[in-house]
């Protein structure tokens, strides 16, 4: 559609509207220049829109397979620190510790602090349960923060439903306190009913553990250093001498000769001049640098726990020729008794076992598998065979056994 001036009257918007218009090359450009200058205006911010639009999907598609440097790698020296207390929860109704001595020396201890003493033998325990309480107090938490706790059950406490925790000082692996966890304790499960002789219990989850968030108070900042000599060292989440390699690239082509790959784990940047000043600025920047994808190595993680099979996009089979049975043994025993004959004075009844074995094995055929390039059609050939993913997990290591899996096998 024609675009239409914006001076013109609507008769002359019309007429335009209806038919473009046109003039000789010779008076072209001066009765544009006379005649058109919305026109003009308008022709040239449409220029000057649609070049940038095409350059931003110009630049979208080639950052399409990148990941910023803050996603693959962790600042050294900026981390998590684990914290530990030992205390007490109360008023679980009747379904805390069972009189054991340590709880009863906890809640002795805990009364005498308030000026309560009382021998320990004397004290019921069975509203108090025993926990350990472990938190992580992230880099740079100051004083005042609060922290997430986790509190799980010591002793042989039922539940800590209801449960309130004590004030528990939290400790680092040097044995000072960093921070104090107290508060009403939430689980994600519960536990009812009552136990022995014909009496019947429900258990969701884990009663015995617990969360309190923002459960715990930070009393102490732990020191942090997070740039050394000039230089910050960028500690690879997944270590690797591509990804490495990519990522010094990556920084080298923001900031000219400031990256170097120290190993397949870290990356070393020189901070340029004058940012010593404002290092979280620089950090930042780095953090927000686009590095190329690594595709990931060929891998396959096997679990015989859970019966679970996980593998890469690059894994390589080998032509190939793959059979597969299954063979049950199955073995029985049985208590045969022998007794002497009918009115015999002597001899004496005897049990004797007796043990039948039985093996069962499915038939097989061998079948030949061709050279498998994609991870999609090594699984539409494993699905073809039918087989269980016992049977791959065994299948998997003889391919790999027999040098035609080109990937690195994992059994957990």
């Amino acid at each position: 559609m024609p675009l239409v001036p914006r001076q013109l009257n609507p008769r002359a918007r019309r007429a335009c509207a209806a038919q473009p218009l046109e003039f000789p090359a010779a008076e072209r450009s001066a009765r544009r220049a006379v005649l058109l200058p919305g026109f003009l205006k308008a022709e040239i911010k449409f220029v000057k829109v649609i070049l940038p639009i095409w350059i931003l999907l110009a630049a979208v598609s080639v950052l399409a397979d990148s990941i910023r440097v803050r996603d693959l790698v962790m600042v050294s020296g900026a981390r998590d620190n684990q914290l530990v207390g030992y205390g007490l929860v109360v008023g679980l109704a009747g379904d805390g510790d069972k009189d054991q001595a340590y709880t009863k020396q906890s809640v002795a201890n805990m009364l005498q602090r308030h000026g309560v003493n009382i021998p320990a033998s004397t004290i019921s325990a069975k509203n108090v349960a025993v926990v350990m309480v472990t938190a992580d107090i992230p880099a740079f938490a100051r004083p005042g923060a609060r922290i997430d706790v986790t509190v799980a059950s010591l002793g042989d406490a039922k539940t800590l439903t209801g449960g309130v925790l004590l004030q528990t000082p939290l400790m680092g692996a040097d044995n000072k306190i960093y921070a104090v966890a107290q508060g009403a304790l939430t689980l994600g499960g519960f536990s009812a009913g009552e136990g022995g002789a014909g009496g019947a219990t429900v258990t969701k989850n884990h009663p015995t553990t617990g969360q309190i968030v923002n459960g715990a108070l930070v009393e102490r900042e732990i020191p942090t250093t997070i740039v050394r000599d000039k230089t910050v060292e960028l500690l690879l989440r997944e270590p690797g001498f591509t990804a490495a390699a990519l990522m010094a690239t990556a920084i080298n082509g923001i900031f000219t000769n400031a990256a170097h790959a120290a190993d397949s784990t870290s990356v070393q940047v020189q901070m340029p001049a004058g940012a010593e000043a404002d290092p979280v600025s620089f950090i930042a920047r780095l953090e927000n640098i686009e590095v190329a994808a690594d595709t990931p190595p060929a891998r396959i993680i096997i679990n015989e726990r859970t019966g679970t099979i996980v593998a890469t996009a690059r894994i390589h089979i080998s032509s190939c020729a793959v059979a597969y049975g299954n063979i049950t043994i199955n073995v029985a025993s049985t208590l045969d008794v022998s007794q002497p004959n009918a009115f015999s004075r002597t001899g004496t009844t005897v049990v004797t076992p007796r043990t039948s074995t039985e093996v069962t094995e499915t038939k097989s055929s061998i079948i030949p598998l061709p050279e498998l390039p994609t991870v999609e059609k090594v699984a539409q050939a494993l699905n073809t065979l039918g087989a269980t993913p016992r049977d791959m997990m065994s299948i998997f290591q003889a391919l790999k056994q027999a040098g035609a899996l080109q990937a690195e096998l994992i059994v957990k």
